[in-house]
């Protein structure tokens, strides 16, 4: 019988975008996906629609699969002939208990490769900005477990040398240890003065720092209720750190956004959010999946064509190209839905017009999607008198609400985003999955809304809206959030 594969992949420390390449790639082949704690839920949107998502839950003091049932699982994925991915945040070696599913993977007969990714104690001291070397502070750099699996939790290490022989020292989830860490290095040779940086979520916009030295590192962490996951940085580079990072000055940090999306593909406005620092996601997922047209369906008759969106654009060029109609038989006007739309028009050398430009004729044609035509079609009395041809269908993935709903136990959402009022009604339709409506959201986060049809979506269904932009743009978007930004700081 065929054996599967299992893959061993570092996440990184939280930036979805840390990710390495090849992680990334063998994520998206993966049949079954077996995920930690630490990974970031937006990981999951890679996947391929029809993944099976696997949550093995870890927390500090408590696991929800225990190491033994995970490896068996990586076993009887891989012997059912699956591909397997087994995603852990940082890098799989560091701390991660790869050699144990490895040795688990060998011992079944189950061929397996590893994926380095970066690991937190470099990536979340970089994000922090604080570099682990450095020529005049650090030569040397250490990375630590905080605990260990002895009774009383405490690692049980070389203290002597630890203290006196590395310059920079890394101790992964050693907050509730860290009375008895600094304890042991000053008793052992290190300076109570030595300065000590805890990064707690690092590279996410949950990320918060912390500064202090030996001396007095535990009663500030104790009196700021600081937390694992945390990473502790002790030695002479933390005091590199003297303000904000270039991480945390970007002008959208900390912002946590779920933006309503309607069509597959990244959106051009999330995209800019993201690269302005905001941690974005566009929710739900869609796959889109194109008509065919009849063969006997002609073009020619109609004296006007409405096109919903740019794929209901690419879709009718498509199909003269296909079907080998020149554009010069067609004598129809073509207009938009919106301004996406008619760019997409006019990216074809025609004409385009927005449909507020339409005068009556009975020889109308629209060509939308078939959600359009189930949920949107109703709304448009302009419309009234016209034919009608599905050019694609917008399928959710179901995974996507699997991810909303690990965003929303993390507590990841403080801005939703509707940039149509269709939007508005997609994301409504699918939060019922995760056991959310529009009260609840709206209770969770604020609301911003893209002009006042999308405002009365929005109110009808019952979220407060605290935003309607009145010219609705990218740049009006990126304006409002930076100022809530700025106020909240």
């Amino acid at each position: 019988m065929y054996k599967g594969y299992v893959y061993l992949i570092g996440a990184g420390p939280g930036d979805v975008r840390l990710m390495t390449v090849k992680g990334q790639q063998c994520l998206e082949k993966a049949d079954v996906v077996l995920y930690d704690r630490l990974v970031n839920p937006l990981l999951l949107e890679t996947t391929k629609p029809g993944a099976e998502l696997v949550y093995c839950g870890k927390l500090p003091d408590r696991h929800l699969l225990r190491q033994e049932a995970i490896n068996d699982l990586l076993v009887k994925y891989a012997l059912e002939g699956k591909r397997v991915a087994r995603l852990k945040g940082g890098d799989p070696s560091v701390f991660g208990r790869v050699g144990e599913e490895a040795a688990a993977l060998e011992e079944a007969g189950v061929s397996y490769e590893i994926v380095p990714g970066i690991t937190a104690g470099i990536g979340a001291a970089t994000y922090a900005g604080v570099p682990v070397t450095h020529r005049d502070h650090g030569a040397s750099f250490a990375v630590v477990t905080g605990h260990d699996k002895s009774p009383a939790g405490q690692p049980i290490i070389d203290w002597k040398g630890l203290a006196t022989g590395v310059d920079t020292i890394a101790f992964y989830m050693g907050v509730k240890n860290l009375p008895y860490i600094c304890e042991q290095l000053i008793e052992h040779g290190r300076s109570p003065k030595t300065p000590v940086l805890l990064v707690q979520w690092g590279t996410v916009g949950r990320q918060k720092t912390l500064t202090g030295d030996l001396a007095t590192i535990a009663e500030l962490v104790q009196k700021e209720s600081f937390s694992n996951p945390a990473i502790t940085l002790v030695g002479e580079v933390a005091k590199l750190r003297t303000k904000e990072s270039w991480f945390e000055r970007q002008p959208l940090f900390g912002k946590h956004i779920l933006f309503g999306r309607t069509t597959e593909g990244p959106s051009e406005i999330a995209s800019e959010l993201t690269k302005l620092g905001a941690d974005v996601f566009e929710y739900p997922r869609l796959l889109t999946k194109e008509d065919q047209l009849d063969a006997d369906i002609s073009f020619e008759q109609y004296d006007q064509i409405i096109f919903h969106s740019p794929k209901s654009v690419d879709w009718f060029f498509a199909q003269l190209r296909n079907k080998r109609i020149d554009i010069r038989s067609i004598h129809a006007r073509f207009y938009g839905a919106s301004k996406k739309s008619i760019k997409a028009i006019e990216s074809f050398a025609c004409l385009g017009f927005g449909v507020h430009e339409m005068i009556e004729s009975d020889r109308r044609l629209v060509i939308a999607s078939k959600n359009w035509e189930t949920r949107e079609r109703k709304r448009y009395d302009l419309y009234s008198e016209h034919d009608f041809f599905v050019s694609h269908t917008d399928e959710v993935i179901e995974q996507s609400n699997f991810t909303c709903q690990r965003i929303l136990d993390e507590d990841r959402v403080d801005t939703i985003v509707f940039p149509s009022a269709e939007a508005v009604r997609m994301v409504t339709e699918q939060i019922l999955a995760c056991q959310e409506t529009p009260e609840t959201l709206s209770k969770r986060a604020e609301v911003i809304c893209f002009g006042p049809e999308t405002a009365k979506a929005a109110i009808e269904l019952g979220y407060e809206v605290q935003h309607m932009l009145q010219k609705p743009s990218k740049e009006e978007l990126v304006d409002m959030l930076k100022s809530n930004v700025k106020q909240s700081r």
